[in-house]
């Protein structure tokens, strides 16, 4: 009898072992996290075949990760200027000022003060990825401008992600915004499309309030599939504004690049504040 109770608990330590395990394999991982403290900074360096781009860099001591981002195999990441007008109408900076938890902090400035053409605009991109075929949940404090968000008919956006082949028409797009009614009405809306005018579904939420001159905090989480499997969700302070279950790609593409902070939109000018950005390979406990 002894030595049957002794196998059996052999057995049920084995399966708990196993258990946990498969648990801390399948725990999700932090992949990069950074508030631009220590040593970081913006490379004023003019590169060849990069002209238009300025590379952050640098190890945040706090932190301990480094500068420029390189998740998910990612070849480059750095702020794009596009259509700048000369590095005239767009800019970004490091600065020091009160940050999301009123304390001084060290933050990424960035402002369009005018739109020399319409897709003038300046993202931190990540680029290349190849391996794109998975969860990612991505969150930051950010804090914009009231001035562009009271204008009727107004819209900006400040992240998105596609995936290989969109340029072409046969992949996929993930894109929040923050749009302006005729009343000067700032609210939600969230989309993932096929091209800028082929919305596949879109979401709008009137009911959380879009926060203008102070910090919030912005998640992002989806599960890549092209499958029923598939989610995307959106949070603001922790509120939900929109969560979509189904396909989160076309065409089986992977994720080919992030816009981690994007500043582009219709009106100018604008600007906004980002600090401590998270980066984790699935939705943190």
């Amino acid at each position: 009898m002894k030595k049957i109770f002794n196998i059996l608990w052999i057995s049920l330590l084995f399966i708990t072992c196993d258990k946990e395990s498969s648990e801390e394999i399948n725990k999700p991982k932090l992949l990069f996290k950074s508030g631009f403290e220590q040593a970081v900074y913006i490379d004023t360096v003019i590169y060849p075949n990069v002209e238009d781009y300025r590379f952050i860099k640098g190890k945040d001591t706090q932190t301990g990760f480094s500068w420029p981002i390189d998740i998910l195999g990612a070849s480059e990441s750095g702020i794009h200027f596009i259509a700048d007008d000369n590095g005239q109408a767009v800019f970004a900076r490091l600065v020091d000022t009160i940050g999301p938890h009123n304390q001084r902090s060290r933050v990424l400035y960035q402002k369009e003060s005018y739109k020399p053409q319409d897709d003038t605009q300046c993202p931190y991109e990540i680029l290349d990825i190849t391996d794109g075929r998975k969860d990612l949940y991505i969150k930051y404090w950010i804090k914009i401008d009231s001035v562009s968000c009271v204008q009727p008919n107004m819209w900006r956006t400040f992240f998105e992600w596609k995936t290989k082949g969109y340029a072409s028409g046969d992949g996929f797009r993930l894109i929040s915004y923050i749009y302006t009614d005729q009343d000067g009405i700032p609210y939600w809306h969230w989309q993932g499309d096929q091209d800028p005018g082929h919305p596949i579904w879109e979401i709008d939420n009137r009911d959380i309030t879009v926060p203008l001159n102070r910090w919030f905090l912005t998640e992002f989480f989806w599960h890549w599939s092209e499958g029923g499997d598939g989610m995307v969700l959106w949070k603001i302070n922790g509120a939900t504004v929109g969560k979509h279950t189904g396909a989160t790609t076309r065409n089986h593409q992977p994720i080919d690049f992030i816009m981690l902070f994007q500043l582009y939109g219709n009106v100018s000018p604008k600007w906004q504040w980002i600090d401590e950005v998270e980066i984790w390979t699935g939705l943190p406990e």
